[in-house]
């Protein structure tokens, strides 16, 4: 199992491990902070229909926070799915 996925497997949701996977990718990769954080919005709002848009940047803002600048391995609020 590569680092990232390693770092990413303790993440429960779906939704969740999906945003923080696809975040790490696309800063890894070049993408500014602003065009990766709207993908991944994008992103749970496909795992989320239901989801406003606000409510989905709260939550990616949250795990973004959480996962990726603070590295806190402990779980999080957020939505109700597996």
């Amino acid at each position: 199992m590569g680092h990232l996925a390693a770092e990413t497997a303790v993440i429960g949701r779906r939704c969740e491990r999906a945003v923080v996977t696809a975040y790490r990718e696309l800063r890894d990769t070049g993408n500014d902070d602003l065009s990766a954080f709207r993908a991944c919005t994008t992103l749970y709002r496909v795992h989320h229909p239901e989801a406003s848009v606000q409510e989905a940047r709260r939550l990616v803002a949250e795990w973004i926070d959480h996962h990726v600048i603070r590295g806190d391995k402990g779980p999080t609020d957020g939505c109700d799915c597996d």
